[in-house]
């Protein structure tokens, strides 16, 4: 994989983490550079994906998008939504699974990416939790403790939300930044007293730990919301309209198949064991890790609340309020007058 994974230990002072969360700044930078590769071979597409749990893993095993659509198309699991990005930018990969925050951070940074399909309000799905043990008990005694999650990612963002908005100077918390399988076995060895992260990795640290605070609790607070999203390359999007209108119907479907018929995704079945097998999640924990999230239909999506209402839309507003606070904590060196530049509802305004 020619993206190299990044993990280390960030002493606990704002110029150590700003100079790491630079280093990513520089590598999309270089990435841009290098121009966009020579995927766009006609229909062939190349996704990338992390370990979300979500209901189009089923579409992914059962090949439905390349069923519908005709096109080669390859998966690349990617560690972090900054890698993510990072392959969005050197054109390594054409559409990227990431959070907000990354997305956010690249369209800083000029990455020419347009959001087009929302795969969750992530709300509860991604928590703060505290290992037992650590004596950590609530957000204030994270003073002098060490915090593992993804750099540039949601729960990166709101870890440094909460933090601020517990009173907590975010200096004095040592941030370590880790992929999620990495954060797994550093708090198996207890070398970080708490994480901010999602399933699968939550579920398992949920077991010796305690949840201090949730995504969708900070976003009700604070009124700085999270989402996990589906980003193209703006030049294979010009490029492959009807492909695109097809995916999002596949990813429509999906979501659809799984809220109207929850009950039915039992541990035992083939959509969670599908769901299990490309997020590397448990299959008896899936039911549960899906009901923490909110799947917003495709109506919803195409009108004005979420991708179709321009500067004003929840997605835009969402990636502006972001990329203010990561500009803030100097992750980003500037911030865009108007975010709906890198959102386009044309896909999903075509979905039934």
């Amino acid at each position: 994989m020619p993206i190299q994974p990044v993990s280390r230990t960030v002493p606990p002072t704002a110029f150590s983490r700003r100079r790491a969360l630079q280093g990513t700044a520089l590598l999309l930078a270089g990435a841009l550079l290098a121009g966009p590769a020579a995927a766009q071979a006609k229909k062939e597409v190349v996704i990338g994906y992390q370990d979300m749990v979500l209901p189009w893993r089923q579409a992914q095993e059962t090949q439905e998008l390349e069923k519908r659509t005709g096109y080669k198309v390859s998966y690349r699991k990617l560690g972090s939504g900054a890698e993510v990005v990072r392959a969005l930018a050197s054109g390594a990969i054409q559409i990227g699974e990431a959070g907000s925050a990354p997305i956010a951070a690249a369209l800083s940074q000029g990455v020419p990416i347009e959001v087009f399909w929302v795969l969750d309000n992530i709300n509860d799905a991604e928590a703060l939790v505290a290992r037992n043990g650590s004596g950590v008990t609530t957000l204030a005694d994270l003073k002098g403790k060490k915090i593992g999650l993804p750099f540039v990612s949601t729960t990166h963002f709101h870890a440094l939300v909460a933090l601020q908005d517990a009173g907590v100077d975010t200096k004095s918390v040592r941030i370590v930044n880790l992929r999620p399988p990495e954060i797994l076995a550093a708090w198996e060895r207890g070398d970080i007293d708490a994480t901010f992260v999602w399933d699968p990795v939550l579920a398992k640290v949920k077991h010796s730990g305690k949840v201090l605070v949730t995504s969708g609790q900070i976003a009700a607070k604070t009124g700085k919301a999270t989402f996990d999203a589906l980003a193209v390359g703006k030049d294979f999007a010009r490029d492959n309209d009807a492909f695109l209108t097809q995916f999002v119907q596949v990813l429509a479907d999906a979501d659809k198949a799984y809220t109207a018929h929850a009950a039915s995704w039992t541990a035992d079945s083939a959509p969670v064991r599908a769901v299990a097998k490309w997020s590397g999640a448990e299959a008896q924990t899936v039911p549960a890790s899906l009901a923490l999230y909110a799947f917003v239909p495709p109506a919803e999506q195409a009108g004005p609340k979420w991708l179709g209402g321009g500067k004003d839309s929840v997605v835009a507003r969402s990636l502006a309020a972001t990329a203010a606070f990561l500009k803030e904590q100097g992750t980003v060196q500037s911030v865009l007058p108007d975010y709906s530049v890198g959102v386009n509802p044309t896909w999903v305004q075509r979905a039934r």
